[in-house]
């Protein structure tokens, strides 16, 4: 990936995608085929518009392809993906989340019993940190005017930072330059300003928690042998560690164990989470929920996904005039299902969201024979969400406010990039 595409990458992900990412955010080479002949087949029958110029409406176009992929990924985690899944989906607990937070990734359906494990945690793994000194955030820079550059060594690679100073440049502007340059850089650091009584200082922070065997530390710098003037490290402090990267320690069922990452996996059977340290000894217990706990987790989960997918398009009710027809056709799909997702405890209000009463469909769940039968209107439910949702995803434009030019020639249309290079272009716009 080029400077230019990294920098395009690294900007949509932070002002556009605020949610993380999932297993369920890589595809096939089928998926994506198939991804690619849809989007050929829209484009080909779309009429020709004019182009998208506003800010606001081109944030909206990509905010709503980021809100459909997040509520996709909501039905996909709680087996929405799979038939019956949506009932066989198995939740874990932790007693304590404030120690960790559990969830289950082992065999779905019967098997052997899922054994509870207690976690006691004594200290989280830990990322390096960097301060460098704090300068006259407007003074002038002491540095000559030159290009300097200097050497960082991560993950056993070496790259080579270089930047220019100016004849007048204070120590904020150049500060503030170095954290755009290594923040844009995607080597797994990140860069801030620290402030304190009018000074600012440069502060780097490792992605990356915790030290491999051997190493004592995760990234280091210097440019003692670097290609341009050096001198930059020493006027800055950037070689000054005022946090040292260190291991979780913790300990599963009495047994002692260490990790570079709070992250990791138990048996094979629950992901944790370490979240905070233990006090006075007190471990979290982490097991799996009962079967009724687990469809109630999945049906709660299921509905906070719709409702905030409604209220992000709500949110631009008054901004965009097409987002009304998103809002209506998302309703028009839960009052199809109404009546019945009503006798299992989910309400329709006014506004299109859903309410849950937790103890009517945790009765409806004990007392139903067949929950196949009982649920099955919710994964109706579901199914037109998630069409909804891959519909919305192919072609968010289809929802916003568009000048149209011309229909094409009806019986000798071709397929062309028009649309989704329009919407592909707001990603890239002001970059070239």
């Amino acid at each position: 990936m080029g400077p230019v595409l990294n920098t395009v990458y690294n900007n949509y992900l932070t002002t556009y995608t605020p949610k993380p990412l999932t297993k369920y955010d890589t595809h096939k080479k089928s998926e994506l085929r198939n991804v690619y002949n849809s989007i050929v087949k829209i484009n080909k029958d779309e009429p020709w518009y004019l182009p998208t110029t506003s800010k606001d409406t081109q944030q909206y176009a990509v905010n709503l392809k980021e809100n459909a992929r997040g509520l996709r990924n909501t039905i996909a985690q709680i087996g929405g993906l799979e038939k019956d899944g949506l009932f066989r989906k198995k939740r874990a607990y932790s007693t304590d989340e404030g120690i960790a937070t559990a969830s289950y990734v082992g065999p779905e359906g019967s098997g052997p019993e899922v054994p509870d494990f207690m976690v006691e945690v004594h200290s989280l793994a830990t990322s390096q940190e960097n301060l460098g000194l704090f300068l006259p955030g407007n003074g002038r820079a002491s540095l000559s005017p030159d290009t300097y550059s200097f050497d960082v060594n991560i993950n056993d690679m070496n790259y080579e930072f270089q930047f220019s100073v100016g004849e007048n440049e204070t120590n904020l502007e150049m500060q503030e330059r170095l954290v755009r340059l290594i923040n844009n850089s995607d080597i797994g650091l990140r860069a801030s300003l620290a402030e304190s009584e009018g000074r600012t200082s440069l502060r780097l922070t490792s992605e990356a928690t915790g030290l491999a065997s051997g190493k004592d530390y995760i990234f280091a710098i210097s440019d003692d042998h670097t290609s341009k003037t050096h001198g930059a490290v020493e006027y800055l402090g950037l070689d000054y560690t005022s946090r040292e990267a260190s291991n979780a320690s913790f300990s599963v069922n009495g047994e002692e164990l260490t990790s570079p990452s709070n992250r990791l996996t138990l048996d094979k059977l629950f992901e944790v989470q370490l979240t905070g340290i233990s006090s006075g000894g007190q471990s979290a217990k982490i097991g799996l929920k009962t079967d009724v706990e687990s469809l109630t987790d999945n049906v709660s989960h299921l509905v906070g996904g719709y409702n905030d997918f409604i209220k992000a398009a709500s949110a631009y009710l008054e901004s965009q005039s097409r987002s009304r027809q998103l809002v209506r056709e998302m309703k028009g799909i839960a009052s199809v299902y109404g009546n019945s997702l009503e006798t299992m405890g989910l309400n329709l209000e006014e506004d299109g969201t859903l309410a849950i009463d937790k103890d009517a469909l945790r009765q409806t769940a004990t007392q139903t024979r067949d929950i196949n039968e009982t649920f099955s209107p919710l994964k109706s439910f579901s199914n037109m969400l998630l069409r909804k949702s891959d519909q919305v995803s192919l072609n968010p434009m289809d929802y916003v406010e568009k000048v149209m030019v011309a229909y094409k020639n009806p019986g000798h249309n071709y397929p062309n990039p028009y649309i989704t290079s329009a919407y592909s272009g707001m990603m890239f716009d002001g970059y070239f």
